[in-house]
């Protein structure tokens, strides 16, 4: 399962993509995404050519199943594909990993005709879609939130407003959370919306400037009294909360699929930099410091590796819920790996590193995005330690368990025969 050495194409194992897609997807990575990564960060231009010959090559879907349109692959294949675009340009799998979340609800609980207005062209990319959750006075807090939708007799009227939306200067639809039973809370009383950004009512708010994946575009939707059929309610009514908990899971996972990718890049160049770059007595490579480093981040990558790995075994396995822990977990050491890694072959390169004649400098900004990306560092530390402490009990007792007089005491009580003096 270890990269093998001197390449940078994935080795990740799949289980539905044979050796001509895996070559497939390796050539689209080299051949139409690696050589514009820089300009399109810099210009935050949203590609539609190169999502377009996405959706033809069948890369949007991948978890999807086919009966549904999709690759109807493991969350093994998802890793694959997500670590080798973000190894291009993490924008490219950031989209990739929006698809694939978008058309996973759709698939989960969309309608018939659900499915065939918004699914089946989602995932030819011929719409586009957006997430929004997020509004200025709610984030992680799902409860938070003050869209609303109200009862009508032909459907809906939804109002609020939602900010740091993915896709939102460029989305054909939306899909909407907003309060429909306030007196029921965030467990039933939040249902999910369908909802045309062209339909009278919707606005796109801004179109965020942001730190980092330039070409992702993050903006605000604002729902002004917008009317929606009985039609537009996505599942059940009051359901939010549980769409949204089996959506999390495989959404933050995706995050930690790109931190491969992206890390793998910086280790590549550090170790090519390393070989490269003379020094006063051989190369940067035969410096013990610089081994140490290069060591370090390929423990890190490795281990980082294996986690997401086992994370998506449980995914594929027991699902999204039985494995939030582990996805929790990848959460939060995406972002101390990713910056460990990248900072390291930042400064091997020197005043080159820091300058934008590398992709060093694009990766760095990156960075500090992926401890905020659905849900902060210490959202998730919090969630595992629930989790795992859920799986233990307290010391019936005033000292601990393994307090070792009573150990001992118990010991010498139980085994008292064979501890008497022989007479």
């Amino acid at each position: 399962m270890s990269y093998a050495p001197g390449t940078r194409h994935s080795v990740i194992p799949t289980t539905t993509l044979d050796d001509e897609e895996r070559a497939l997807v390796a050539e689209f990575v080299d051949e139409r995404i690696r050589p514009v990564a820089a300009e399109l960060d810099e210009t935050e231009r949203f590609p539609t050519d190169i999502f377009a010959e996405m959706g033809k090559i069948g890369l949007f879907g991948i978890t999807v199943p086919a009966d549904a349109g999709g690759l109807g692959g493991s969350a093994l294949d998802y890793l694959f594909v997500m670590e080798s675009l973000s190894y291009g340009y993490a924008s490219i799998a950031d989209q990739c990993g929006l698809v694939e979340m978008l058309a996973t609800l759709l698939s989960s609980y969309g309608t018939v005709d659900q499915r065939r207005r918004y699914l089946t062209p989602l995932l030819s990319a011929e719409k586009r879609g957006a997430y929004a959750l997020t509004e200025p006075g709610a984030g992680s807090d799902l409860g938070s939130i003050t869209t609303r939708a109200i009862r009508t007799p032909d459907g809906w009227q939804i109002r609020g407003e939602k900010i740091y939306i993915h896709n939102a200067p460029v989305a054909d639809f939306a899909v909407v959370l907003a309060v429909t039973d306030p007196a029921a809370g965030k467990r039933g009383g939040i249902s999910v919306f369908l909802v045309d950004i062209d339909q009278p009512g919707v606005s796109r708010a801004y179109h965020e400037h942001k730190m980092g994946q330039r070409a992702s575009l993050v903006g605000g939707l604002v729902f002004d009294d917008v009317v929606v059929g009985p039609d537009a309610l996505l599942g059940e009514r009051g359901k939010a909360f549980h769409i949204a908990q089996a959506r999390l899971a495989g959404g933050r996972l995706h995050h930690a699929m790109r931190t491969i990718g992206l890390a793998k890049r910086a280790f590549d160049m550090h170790c090519e930099r390393a070989l490269s770059r003379d020094t006063f007595s051989g190369t940067l490579a035969d410096n013990p410091v610089v081994k140490a480093d290069i060591a370090d981040s390929y423990i890190q990558l490795e281990q980082f590796r294996l986690l997401v790995l086992h994370a998506a075994w449980q995914m594929d396995t027991h699902g999204p819920v039985a494995a939030m822990a582990h996805v929790s977990a990848c959460k939060v050491a995406m972002a101390r790996v990713a910056h460990d890694i990248v900072e390291r072959a930042i400064h091997l390169h020197g005043a080159l590193g820091a300058s934008n004649e590398t992709p060093l400098a694009r990766l760095w900004q990156a960075v500090p995005t992926l401890g905020l990306m659905d849900g902060p560092t210490e959202v998730h530390q919090d969630v595992i330690a629930r989790r795992v402490l859920a799986g233990y009990s307290p010391a019936p007792g005033n000292w601990p368990t393994q307090f070792l007089p009573d150990l001992t005491a118990a010991a010498r009580e139980r085994y008292a025969a064979a501890l008497e003096p022989a007479l």
